[in-house]
């Protein structure tokens, strides 16, 4: 009997809804553990998570039982439920629908991982949606402006 040996290397990106700057310092971490355990809940490996108080960076090692869009729907779904019954914000939490996911290969790990944990000084010189766009031109995925998060920039 065969078994499934898989590398699969995957960065998710997302946006809070309305591009509000919702997600605080002062509650960010303990979310991005929360989200953590999402993920190796359902078999994945946390690889590097980090973002800004208005979009999220996840980088994971994928398990392929569980498909990206199922992961991120779980995501989204157990975070918008936290965040709002801590009550960390005046009105409702809710993510932006959508979602980008890139592939890497093994080489590419340490530069994935020390990108997304510096987005703070990233994000100094480059807004979220000029980041968002080059990542989709560098992937070489065709996008319509429409169908982009909601940019605020």
């Amino acid at each position: 009997m065969g078994d499934t040996y898989t590398q699969l290397y995957i960065q998710l990106v997302f946006a809070v809804k309305g591009r509000h700057n919702f997600i605080q310092h002062a509650w960010e971490d303990e979310m991005y553990k929360y989200i953590t355990a999402v993920v190796q809940n359902d078999k994945h490996k946390m690889l590097a998570i980090n973002g800004m108080p208005d979009h999220i960076h996840i980088f994971i090692g994928l398990h392929p039982a569980i498909a990206i869009s199922d992961l991120v729907q779980d995501i989204k779904r157990a975070s918008n439920n936290w965040i709002n019954d801590k009550g960390f914000i005046n009105g409702k939490f809710a993510w932006q629908d959508g979602y980008g996911a890139f592939s890497y290969g093994r080489s590419q790990i340490d530069h994935v991982c020390k990108y997304i944990l510096n987005q703070k000084e990233h994000h100094k010189k480059q807004t979220f949606k000029t980041e968002y766009i080059s990542l989709l031109k560098l992937f070489g995925i065709e996008f319509k402006d429409e169908y982009l998060f909601e940019f605020y920039d």
